[in-house]
């Protein structure tokens, strides 16, 4: 006699589809900042063993317990728990290493920065077809949907569900057309899937609402569609592109500047002179030298008057570590106007002094 239940597990297991589910929703609650620490914490604790060893199942154990520790649950539950951290990007597979953004993510003081930082995250760093125990090497689903978004405008709830059936190793591009997303949602309009899948789909729709400048809109007869808050096209000049710039993370690095002075002065403001008129998120170590991390690091940034970041970019002026303007002999500005400028000193970190320098010596003394 054939076992129903069997059969509908083992046709789950092998279609393909994006697999995701959350334990803990809220991205901003204590369970959900807590239980991340504790794993960060074990981490850190542990981190010798989990690079030398690999897997290891003493060590899940261990982490398992500590998670249980802190909020009782079944442990489909605590494993659950555990691996959306890899899933939405904070913690690699194995606990191998966490996201270097990680420890601002749990410090930030404003719900408005930990939802900045976190789209960085879950955007460049999302993992969702892996788990604690698991390393798979299919990434880059979120950035895929993402981009996917920049061209078509609106991903409504069919759109997503039929991007969740996508093998994007088998996309050529890196996102794809209305015409073929069209194609798509009806092929894979099954309602045994959708009624099979309905958590997941609801938690990956609860999740891209929760990005930085993405917001659903109720839409006629389609029900809430996801958009960005302003046009792709005007968030994203085309000249990120063609600088070779990530237009996502170009502006999630822009606005993390734009928080830090509003946390720091109470408005945004240019770093250096205090203005309040159009800024630029300028780079110490220019972006055509940065890898990846250091390219959207906002330790790497300055947000500059225009006039300040001309100057700054071709290297005409920089800064000491206690924030003094620097003039290159070059220098061909009013040295009036500009000689009583000066970083305000909260936004000297130890992190970007280090580029502050890589900045006196490799583009103002061409190094």
């Amino acid at each position: 006699m054939s076992n129903p239940g069997k059969e509908r597990r083992d046709h789950e297991n092998y279609e393909e589809y994006w697999p995701f589910t959350l334990e803990y929703s809220n991205i901003n609650s204590q369970k959900f900042l807590t239980a991340l620490k504790i794993i960060k914490e074990f981490i850190d604790e542990n981190i010798n063993r989990l690079l030398e060893d690999g897997y290891s199942q003493p060590l899940y154990e261990e982490l398992q317990r500590r998670v249980h520790e802190f909020n009782p649950k079944m442990e489909t539950s605590v494993r659950k728990s555990i691996n959306q951290y890899v899933k939405l990007g904070f913690v690699n597979p194995f606990g191998k290493r966490y996201h270097k953004d990680l420890e601002d993510y749990l410090t930030a003081v404003t719900d408005d920065k930990r939802r900045i930082i976190f789209s960085k995250i879950f955007y460049g760093n999302s993992n969702i077809q892996s788990s604690w125990t698991r390393d798979d090497p299919k990434k880059g689903h979120v950035k895929f949907l993402i981009k996917t978004l920049e061209k078509v405008k609106k991903l409504c709830k069919e759109d997503i569900l039929a991007l969740m059936r996508v093998d994007i190793d088998t996309v050529n591009e890196d996102y794809i057309s209305r015409e073929a997303l069209d194609g798509l949602v009806d092929e894979n309009w099954d309602s045994d899937f959708i009624d099979r899948k309905y958590n997941q789909l609801s938690h990956l729709r609860g999740v891209l609402g929760r990005l930085d400048d993405l917001a659903y809109v109720t839409e006629y007869p389609h029900g809430d569609c996801l958009m960005f808050t302003e046009y792709a096209d005007e968030q994203f000049p085309d000249r990120w592109r063609h600088e070779g710039r990530d237009p996502y993370l170009q502006n999630r690095y822009r606005r993390l500047l734009m928080q830090e002075s509003f946390e720091a002065l109470g408005e945004i403001q240019c770093m250096v002179s205090g203005n309040t008129g159009e800024c630029i998120a300028s780079h110490m170590k220019p972006f055509s030298r940065c890898t990846e991390d250091e390219a959207y690091d906002a330790n790497n940034g300055l947000y500059l008057s225009e006039e300040i970041d001309a100057h700054f970019d071709r290297g005409h002026i920089s800064f000491s570590d206690d924030g003094k303007i620097i003039f290159r002999r070059d220098f061909d500005g009013n040295k009036n106007s500009f000689e009583n400028f000066q970083i305000n000193s909260k936004f000297l970190n130890e992190k970007r002094l280090e580029y502050l320098d890589f900045h006196r010596r490799s583009v103002m003394g061409n190094e």
